[in-house]
């Protein structure tokens, strides 16, 4: 899942200055809230090289976004900022390395789902609650009720990844979790959201809404917005928009539609070209595309796990 951005550490000794002070000074937090979740430097983390390291150091972010936002409720940016770090941890920090673990390990590799899911949850929450207070009333809209659209439809650009992050947050709680009724309830709604970020912002992020649909789409059942004839027209646009530079429109493809289809040649070959890829060749996007990478090397070397010869019963050879 790519980010829209990644916020930086700017600005800590201020942090540590005005949470430390007597008597919290508003003008400072919002001054010290806005350094924070400002446009600049966002390459300092997508365009890391090492994994491990933005790893180790989001947990630290996500905390000190928290406490400024309980001294800031109502800060747009700081809603947006610590509830996207939440499912954007969640992703490729607790769900990416728990699905890399062996079957010996199933115990393990449960609880840390259930961890991602909490996560996924937490920040979705977060963003929902922010759009809630942008447009009062929101929350208690339903699309099967018919008062969902009039909240969407007053919405504008700017609330784009609100609503990409808040439905690929519940999303990917409902993914791990399909058996959770309430979150099952709520999916329709989720895909209302997503339609109408596309509709006022088709290209954001890249393709992050095309790469979305080709997830979404090609797993959810028709009843909750599934699609599966229009999977290959999102594919073909995320590569469009991304100029072909991004490995996860094809590890998403090769997981949610070749994988269902049992179509190991094109599983293959996508994986291939996504580690193929010059991760130096975008700069900005260096991270995402070294963990798609390891994500797509996972698939290949875990092949067996996924495939079988329908005719034989036989597994599939990873070296065919």
């Amino acid at each position: 899942m790519k980010p829209h951005f990644i916020p930086v550490y700017v600005g800590f000794l201020a942090v540590l200055v005005v949470f430390s002070s007597c008597s919290i000074n508003k003008m400072a937090i919002r001054a010290v809230s806005n350094a924070l979740t400002g446009e600049g430097s966002s390459t300092v983390f997508t365009g890391d090289p090492d994994p491990k390291l933005v790893g180790d150091a989001l947990p630290f972010a996500i905390k000190m976004y928290e406490t400024l936002l309980s001294a800031n409720p109502g800060h747009q940016g700081l809603i947006l900022t610590t509830g996207s770090l939440f499912i954007m941890y969640a992703n490729a920090f607790i769900q990416g390395p728990a699905e890399f673990l062996p079957v010996t390990e199933y115990e393990t590799r449960l609880a840390a789902l259930e961890r991602a899911k909490k996560f996924y949850l937490r920040g979705a929450d977060i963003l929902y609650g922010g759009l809630d207070k942008k447009y009062p009333g929101f929350s208690g809209a339903s699309s099967l009720e018919g008062t969902l659209e009039p909240y969407l439809a007053r919405m504008k650009k700017g609330d784009v990844p609100f609503l990409y992050w808040t439905a690929a947050g519940y999303l990917s709680a409902y993914s791990l979790d399909p058996f959770d009724l309430a979150l099952g309830r709520r999916v329709p709604d989720l895909m209302f959201l997503i339609d109408r970020a596309y509709a006022l912002d088709p290209d954001f992020n890249h393709g992050a809404l095309d790469e979305f649909y080709i997830l979404a789409l090609s797993s959810l059942p028709e009843s909750m917005g599934g699609d599966k004839t229009r999977v290959e027209e999102h594919f073909h646009r995320a590569l469009e928009k991304s100029r072909g530079l991004l490995a996860g429109p094809y590890v998403s493809y090769a997981q949610a539609v070749s994988i269902p289809a049992q179509d190991y040649d094109t599983f293959k070959a996508y994986l291939e070209k996504a580690l193929a890829m010059d991760v130096d060749a975008d700069p900005g996007s260096r991270l995402m595309n070294i963990i798609a990478q390891q994500k797509a090397q996972n698939l290949l070397d875990t092949v067996s796990d996924y495939f079988i010869d329908i005719d034989t019963g036989e597994e599939w050879d990873s070296d065919e």
